[in-house]
């Protein structure tokens, strides 16, 4: 891993993208209706929750997250990184943070559904991220 390859505007960029795929995922004309139905949460709930903390905190996460996966895609003798491989790295962390969401889902007895909805996320956010990441390396 060899952090002065990473670009870091990629890495900004790739970290807010996942504004941009959850303000749509969770958006109630997609799987926000569901979400919130499995999460046993009301619209009123989700307005009376701290939007500082959790999309600062969210945005903070998500920038961690980049971060990670440029620093494994950052590797000198991973010269063939490109937008395929950026991807293809992208989606694999993605199955594994959504392995990582299933296993503590069917702890909290969440349905089949909720864990797809959320881990379904994770995938997706990260195949873009990766996707980024490796185009702008």
């Amino acid at each position: 891993m060899n952090p002065s390859s990473i670009n870091w505007l990629a890495v900004v960029v790739a970290g807010l993208s996942s504004f941009m795929v959850g303000g749509l995922w969770y958006s109630r004309a997609v799987f926000g209706n569901a979400w919130m139905t499995d999460s046993k949460l009301t619209a009123d709930e989700i307005k009376q929750g701290n939007k500082g903390k959790i999309f600062g905190f969210t945005a903070i996460f998500s920038l961690l997250m980049a971060f990670n996966l440029a620093m494994f895609l950052a590797d000198n003798a991973c010269k063939h990184t490109d937008l395929q491989w950026g991807a293809t790295a992208g989606f694999l962390a993605g199955i594994w943070t959504f392995c990582a969401i299933a296993i503590h889902s069917l702890f909290e007895l969440k349905s089949w559904r909720h864990i797809f909805i959320n881990g379904g996320y994770s995938v997706v956010s990260l195949t873009l991220m990766g996707a980024i990441i490796g185009l702008w390396r």
